[in-house]
């Protein structure tokens, strides 16, 4: 194919194992001086060999094809020289998903999506070394799916979202083209409603409050991403917070997504100065706030046991179903873990503040 294929998604961080992405893949079309006119769904069907007609004519019907910057029908007439961009929602991926007999927390499935609670620990798509026990790997299994790199378009890019590899909760699974479409460009114009709980340290002085900052890879680091306040790098990403509880030297917050960059609550958090508890790719994985005693120590280290990962989890997805056009939410439980080290905190701030007042 001599046209150029566009993407402003880079390739590691599409591939990377614990993220929250909306994944497109962008094309660019300059059309020759000869080319006589033809239908726009007909002319990319022509230049898209690994996309069917089927498929483009959905992106268009959704608004995801421009001609000169200006959106068009699929009846619309190529002339010479238009400039031509789709955007599809998913980044082919050039390996094999071999199915597998994973077992799946489903808390709904219809004919169009379903949705999954995924527990902490699963690496959501394959890659960096795991090309196995993933959650693509079990759904692939249960919706019969044999993802290989030869297979039609039409099975591939299933997930809308991802949520990293150690948060658990709740995703949408897009079943056929016309949800995954329909998701995913709800997600680009930002009307999911996605609602987090997290445990961080420190105690927040608001009790609610907007964090705003560009989020981009880390230059020093490319495992980790920051916020760039002057807007120079990164994406543009904003987390509202609400505080549900305080625990003295950690807060319970509430998360809402305004926005899904990649490790956004945990770098939004972490900018502010109270990154999630026991997170160590930010921090929070040692004493940041509390005393100096070896009994606290001990209890610090008691509850990094009970929870062995980052302390969030995605609590409530909201959406428009795309076939009934009907707002749906669900909402997940707070998974053992993670209540138990709730529970853990509040037991003992609440005995320090027995002992404070004796």
């Amino acid at each position: 194919m001599t046209d150029e294929q566009l993407t402003d998604i880079d390739i590691e961080e599409v591939a990377s194992e614990d993220e929250e992405q909306e994944m497109f893949e962008h094309y660019r079309f300059e059309v020759d001086k000869g080319q006589s006119q033809l239908r726009i769904d007909k002319y990319l069907t022509d230049h898209m060999e690994q996309t069917s007609r089927h498929r483009i004519q959905l992106a268009i019907a959704a608004e995801y094809v421009r001609v000169n910057n200006k959106i068009v029908k699929a009846n619309y007439k190529v002339k010479p020289c238009d400039s031509i961009a789709i955007v599809l929602p998913y980044l082919r991926r050039g390996f094999e998903v071999r199915p597998e007999p994973i077992p799946l927390d489903i808390v709904y499935e219809d004919d169009d999506l379903l949705i999954v609670n995924k527990s902490a620990g699963m690496v959501v798509h394959p890659g960096h070394g795991h090309f196995s026990g993933t959650l693509i790997n079990a759904l692939s299994y249960h919706l019969g799916i044999s993802q290989d790199k030869n297979a039609p378009d039409e099975k591939m890019g299933i997930l809308v979202h991802r949520i990293d590899k150690n948060t658990s909760g709740l995703l949408v699974v897009a079943k056929n083209d016309e949800s995954q479409l329909d998701l995913a460009k709800q997600f680009f114009y930002h009307t999911i409603i996605r609602e987090y709980v997290a445990l961080v340290w420190g105690n927040i002085v608001d009790d609610s409050g907007t964090i705003e900052g560009n989020i981009g890879r880390d230059p020093n680091d490319r495992m980790k991403f920051k916020v760039f306040a002057d807007g120079s790098q990164g994406k543009h990403a904003v987390t509202h917070y609400k505080v549900l509880e305080r625990f003295g030297y950690v807060t319970l917050v509430e998360c809402i997504l305004e926005t899904g960059r990649t490790h956004q609550i945990r770098v939004h958090m972490n900018y502010i100065g109270h990154p999630l508890f026991n997170d160590d790719r930010y921090g929070g994985d040692r004493i940041l706030k509390g005393t100096v005693y070896t009994k606290y120590k001990q209890f610090i280290d008691n509850c990094f046991a009970i929870l062995p990962r980052h302390a969030l989890h995605a609590k409530t997805l909201g959406f428009i179903h795309p076939r009934t056009k009907k707002e749906i939410i669900f909402r997940s439980e707070i998974p053992t873990d993670m209540q138990t080290l709730i529970n853990k905190w509040e037991k003992y701030s609440g005995n320090v503040a027995l002992e404070e007042k004796e």
